[in-house]
């Protein structure tokens, strides 16, 4: 079949490279624009067209576009006139979606020729929405997947043609769990488009009474609330690792070193203590940074204050001796 992929996210990676070596067309890929990141700012593509570039024979001008293997769209909005007409024009028998970030209009979703299919990283209708891998680790959730679906014009509410199930291990982080996620969805979409290829692709409506949702997620999401439970705080630490980025306030500093009151300290790990305080204090333990939750407490693993190096907790606490109290 004749395939046209839309995606951004590294998720979508291996499902892309999986796509290209299959015995269908990939005709054109879409993608969001190229934008600026890091400190200086150097404009740089997103992953999937980053994944086309090293694939590209002469990596030179791949940067260029003028060398990627496939055509690659990538308009500031995918609603506009001229981008539907660009990606009516590949002739598609079939659109596949897998984190692209912009939502899709019905003019494109009635393009292709078979279906349009979404690739969702959770076993819907749980976790609709734009993070719910993060959402997933912090419910305590025990199973999570990726979710094959029919589209339509709702947020993640069409009908499901398959799903693939993988267990939440204990020390997942959004990062490690999203890595196994992006891992499985080649072999679902592969099974749904022989599913389509046959005829007898299933169509499963979602039962909404069902659904939660996963908003995206804002950098001051990860300030953690010490009136949580700790193993509440705990899961939120890994879910949110790496990105929000699970972090708490200090204040004061300690003298010398540099922390203004305020600053934020990142927080990488976390375990769970029996031990009890008030929530967001620090609780005295020789050679732990233990901070008092809700109910219990916890034993801070790596961190990192704004502008210094990551480093553990303990080392941490060795260069701020007079750090008496977490901003709650």
């Amino acid at each position: 079949m004749r395939i046209i992929f839309i995606g951004t996210g590294e998720i979508g990676v291996p499902t892309l490279e999986a796509l290209l070596k299959s015995e269908h067309e990939i005709v054109g890929v879409v993608t969001q624009p190229d934008k600026p990141v890091g400190r200086a700012q150097l404009v740089e593509p997103m992953p999937v067209k980053k994944a086309l570039m090293r694939g590209a024979p002469n990596a030179s001008t791949a940067r260029t576009g003028r060398a990627l293997p496939i055509p690659v769209l990538q308009p500031a909005r995918i609603k506009d006139r001229q981008a539907i007409e660009e990606i009516r024009a590949l002739m598609p028998d079939v659109i596949v979606v897998m984190a692209y970030g912009q939502i899709l209009p019905r003019d494109v979703l009635n393009i292709p020729k078979i279906a349009c299919l979404n690739l969702h990283a959770s076993l819907l209708p749980r976790w609709r929405g734009a993070a719910p891998i993060q959402a997933a680790i912090a419910a305590g959730d025990r199973q999570t997947g990726i979710t094959v679906m029919h589209m339509d014009e709702g947020l993640d509410t069409g009908d499901i043609l398959l799903q693939r199930q993988i267990d939440i291990r204990p020390n997942d982080t959004g990062g490690s769990l999203h890595d196994r996620l992006a891992q499985i969805a080649p072999e679902a979409l592969l099974h749904s488009l022989r599913f389509l290829v046959e005829g007898s692709a299933p169509r499963l409506p979602q039962d909404n009474s069902l659904a939660t949702y996963a908003p995206k997620l804002k950098r001051e999401d990860g300030k953690i609330d010490w009136s949580e439970a700790a193993e509440i705080i705990e899961r939120k630490i890994r879910a949110f690792n790496p990105w929000p980025g699970a972090f708490m306030k200090i204040d004061p500093p300690s003298p010398g070193s540099g922390a203004a009151i305020g600053q934020n300290l990142k927080i990488f790990s976390a375990f769970v203590v029996d031990l009890t305080g008030e929530p967001g204090k620090i609780v005295p333990s020789e050679r732990e940074l233990v901070v008092a939750a809700g109910k219990g407490a916890l034993s801070l693993g790596d961190v990192q204050l704004e502008g210094k190096r990551r480093m553990s907790a303990s080392e941490f606490l060795r260069g701020n001796a007079s750090l008496v109290r977490a901003e709650r």
